[in-house]
């Protein structure tokens, strides 16, 4: 039986009301997938009147269970439906009682008997990750890459007793991309839009216009789930072809060639564009030439010649390394010495047994730590070393980094051979004069310490919005951009000098960078200007200004960072000590806004490598230039590769992947609150990673009678117009008492009056242009909406009438609580006033509270009393009293409710890039 509900879709401009058929649905299947399908059918208004899925697996249910037990759904767990080919009867009643109308089967990997698919009044739709007929079968993704098809997609099907053979209901495609994996092209589209296509279905079926088109026995496939005595991979084929065998094996089971006679399995594979790089030759059974170990991976040719690029193998044992570390992984032959290398090798021997005398011979496997050497002995081992084989550059850190004789002796001899110089960073920048100076801007993601093209090489415009101009073009990163940035910061964090790098050392370098920071601020501040519309003098003094402060504020926490010794309860007759460790979460992501591109990179990013995390930072799509060249600066800082890693592009594609990616254990994220909601979800799905929000506001303003007026409008104003009202804190909401009101309005409107708007360049301009066409629309309609809703424009609400993105700074009065612009945020030039009676305290604290955020607040009023009262009540992450704007590197900041939790700045900024280890010893 049908149902009805009538169902109101609100938009920001208009409204309309539309009518559905609605069924009830009966959900077969499991997983992630399975779990979304079931919340938005839920959404549309279908119900679900129960859902079949998998038993609990070591006292974990599956996904879809957790979310259909959450609601209330019948949930019932039947480890399999047919026993030996028949139907177990008490199953199949089982679920004939809850009287579905359609049989939704998102992702099911149990066998379903015909008696159950064909029992609803409308039968059984399934999901299948591939175009039927083609590539029928449970490895649909798999096979559509090993093949090379050009397309990908998926096809929803009305079940039959066949294998995937039921007729089409809808299908869908997307491009294969070169260097697309089963993840990528599963997160990319199989994955969203498939929801979305399950949910179209249903519908379809619910509106009776759901086709059933056969399928054609032309084309059609099936293939096998393969396994891994099948995987091995041909050489003698194109590059293309062996790369797509790769690429479509690639988790499981991982595609594998025999390399100097064993078995070792290939992962990320990628077709080589340009020239091949220099390397160490490798044989690979089958193949037509030799590989190459180069510092980029593993490069392998086809018998067309051309070639392409593994970035990780895997040994027999299990270990996985990457590709580029092969000859100096546990599995590689050490390098030949020459007779003058051999020698000096026994001299460094000899060097080795004056510092640890105690130990009676020194073999290839004598660590020198172990054997009891201590900090001093590291200098002496250097300067030893150094004085013995001059000219040879050797630092205390080597040592740390190559603890054996064996290591050392091979670290020693590359180095003698100049073989692991760091080649210098090579920029192709772009270049502009402009104010008066020439700059010089990186536009490439910052990888691993390189600046390199996207993977697919997409770029994409970013734009002066002064001028509506293309300043250049940018890497558009992609999700094996992101997959690289995070193995080279999770190498970084393991395996590099960053993680055993001493605190202090950590904090000369965050010194340096700040330095390079100001040496370069006038460049900064211009790019940042016109990137992003920021007037010049602005950024120079809060864009830059306040991000060298906070390195430098961040970098004196470096070697201060400690835990505790905490008593507890003996156990007698032996004695306990407990301490905390405070130690470093890993690979962090950083996701920043628009507003202060700069800033807000370093607020974030200062503290998290100051606790000595490494991370991969998105910046705003917009604006992306200062992010990239604050990169450059970290190379010369003298930051160790992969520490830190720029991958600009969308949200959507690259945030979602920092968001759902294993490797990354923490994220940091600046913006709106419906796409924090969205990060936090995605960061529990994928590994529970630790999360700080800074989402929006709309902070309230109130402005007694007995305040300063003087500084009540020049500060309110600032509260409101301050880096164009594109300011997360910026007052939403003006509240001011009713005997001051109109006296106050007339003197802000007085001062909007002698405001300069013009070029950010210029040194008088007050007021720049918004930082983007699209949000300068959407300011527009935000003073429209206020207009109709009744609110008095009193001032503003306009475009300005010049080229670029220039928007009028804007005052409403009789704003009204229930009024949109009362409730929700312009992030732009306009200020929202609200009149309250003489002397009701309380009552506008009520007004003020009665928001979802809680970011900032602020309350003008010579009475002490008042304000202390009033602060201790209001419901915000800041309060300013007598001021606004005021933040400072030491104070913490970050917001409460709907505004988000975590703290940026301060000390407690710390604490968000950290884990607390509690450590009981028993002597």
């Amino acid at each position: 039986m049908l149902w009805t509900a009538n169902t109101i879709i609100r938009k920001f401009s208009s409204s309309s009301v539309y009518y559905q058929n609605k069924l009830k649905l009966a959900l077969i299947g499991q997983s992630l997938f399975g779990q979304e399908v079931y919340t938005n059918l839920r959404k549309q208004g279908h119900k679900v009147v129960g859902v079949f899925t998998v038993p609990d697996k070591d006292g974990k249910a599956d996904p879809l269970a957790v979310v259909a037990e959450k609601d209330g759904t019948p949930v019932f767990k039947f480890p399999r439906w047919r026993v030996k080919g028949k139907p177990i009867p008490e199953v199949v009643e089982a679920y004939k009682a809850v009287g579905a109308e359609l049989n939704v089967m998102p992702f099911c990997s149990q066998f379903i008997p015909m008696n159950v698919i064909d029992f609803p009044k409308h039968g059984s739709i399934i999901y299948h990750p591939s175009i039927l007929p083609r590539h029928r079968g449970a490895s649909a993704i798999n096979w559509t890459l090993i093949e090379g098809d050009k397309k990908a997609g998926f096809s929803i099907f009305w079940a039959d007793d066949g294998l995937d053979t039921g007729p089409i209901l809808l299908q869908k495609e997307c491009p294969v991309e070169p260097n697309d994996t089963v993840d990528t092209l599963y997160n990319r589209f199989l994955f969203p839009e498939g929801i979305k296509a399950m949910v179209e279905a249903v519908q379809l079926i619910a509106d009776s216009k759901a086709p059933k088109i056969p399928q054609s026995e032309e084309g059609a496939s099936y293939e096998g789930i393969q396994k891994k005595s099948n995987a091995k991979v041909n050489m003698a084929q194109p590059a293309e072809a062996i790369h797509n065998w790769i690429r479509g094996h690639d988790k499981v089971p991982g595609a594998w060639v025999v390399i100097d006679g064993k078995p070792v399995t290939l992962y990320s594979s990628s077709m080589l564009s340009g020239s091949v790089p220099a390397g160490q030759p490798i044989e690979v059974e089958g193949a037509s030439q030799p590989g190459l170990i180069a510092k980029s991976g593993l490069i392998l040719f086809g018998s067309d010649g051309k070639a392409l690029q593994v970035k990780n193998l895997q040994f027999e044992d299990g270990k996985m390394i990457p590709a580029s570390k092969y000859f100096s992984s546990d599995e590689a032959a050490s390098l030949d010495l020459t007779d003058d290398e051999k020698k000096m090798a026994e001299e460094i021997r000899a060097i080795w047994k004056g510092i640890l005398s105690n130990v009676a011979v020194i073999d290839d496997t004598t660590d020198f730590f172990k054997s009891g050497a201590a900090s001093m002995d590291v200098v002496r081992l250097v300067e030893e070393v150094k004085q013995k084989c001059e000219g040879v550059q050797l630092q205390n850190e080597d040592v740390y980094m190559a603890t054996t004789f064996q290591s050392f002796i091979q670290m020693f001899v590359r180095r003698l051979r100049g073989e692991d110089q760091e080649e210098e960073l090579v920029i192709d920048y772009v270049t502009k004069d402009v104010n008066n100076m020439t700059v010089k801007m990186p536009y490439q993601c910052f990888i691993n310490g390189n600046f390199e093209d996207a993977e697919d090489g997409k770029t994409y415009n970013t734009v002066n919005p002064t001028d509506g101009s293309v300043i250049c073009k940018v890497s558009y990163a992609s999700v094996a951009d992101v997959d690289r940035a995070v193995s080279a910061a999770k190498e970084a964090f393991d395996n590099g000098p960053w993680g055993k790098m001493n605190p202090r050392d950590r904090g000369r370098l965050l010194y340096r960078l700040a330095d390079l920071m100001e040496e370069h601020q006038e460049e900064l501040a211009t790019i940042e200007t016109i990137d992003s519309g920021a007037v010049y003098t602005l950024a120079l003094k809060t864009h830059v200004g306040m991000s060298i402060q906070t390195f430098r504020y961040f970098a004196g926490w470096c070697d201060k960072i400690q835990g505790s010794t905490i008593p507890i309860n003996q156990a007698r007759p032996n004695r306990n000590l407990t301490f905390t460790k405070k130690e470093p979460l890993g690979v962090c992501a950083i996701v920043i806004p628009w507003n202060y591109p700069l800033m807000m990179l370093a607020w974030k990013s200062a503290a998290c490598l100051a606790a000595g995390n490494t991370l991969v930072l998105k910046p705003a799509q917009v604006t992306p230039l200062t992010a990239l060249k604050f990169a450059e600066l970290t190379v010369k800082a003298g930051i160790p590769k992969g520490v830190i890693n720029i991958v600009p592009g969308s949200g959507g594609l690259v945030g979602q992947r920092m968001s759902d990616h294993p490797d990354i254990r923490k994220l940091g994220f600046t913006g709106s609150t419906p796409i924090g909601k969205q990060i936090m979800k995605s960061c529990a799905v994928s590994n529970l990673k630790k999360v700080s929000l800074e989402l929006g506001g709309k902070s309230p303003l109130i402005i007694f009678s007995d305040c300063d007026m003087d500084k009540a409008v020049r500060m309110g104003m600032s509260s409101v117009y301050f880096n164009k009202g594109e300011n997360c804190i910026a007052a939403g909401r003006l509240f001011v008492e009713e005997s001051i009101h109109d006296e106050y309005i007339r003197r802000v409107v007085e001062e909007i009056k002698k405001m300069k708007i013009g070029d950010p360049l210029d040194r008088s301009t007050d007021h720049g242009p918004q930082n983007h066409k699209a949000h300068l629309d959407k300011l527009v309609e935000y003073c429209e909406l206020g207009v109709k809703e009744g609110a008095t424009l009193v001032y503003g609400g306009r475009q300005v009438a010049r080229p670029g993105f220039f928007m009028e700074p804007t005052v409403f009065t009789d704003v009204e609580d229930h009024m949109f612009i009362a409730k929700e945020e312009s992030f732009g030039p306009v200020m929202v006033v609200s009149k309250f009676k003489d002397g009701d305290v309380d009552g506008v604290l009520s007004r003020a509270n009665d928001t979802e955020f809680g970011l900032a607040s602020g309350v003008f009023t010579r009475d002490i009393n008042k304000a202390m009262y009033v602060s201790e009540r209001l419901e915000a992450g800041t309060v300013f009293v007598n001021t606004y704007n005021k933040t400072d590197v030491a104070a913490p900041f970050g917001g409460f409710k709907q505004s988000g939790f975590g703290k940026d700045l301060g000390e407690e900024a710390l604490h968000e890039y950290l884990r607390t280890k509690a450590v009981t010893v028993e002597y």
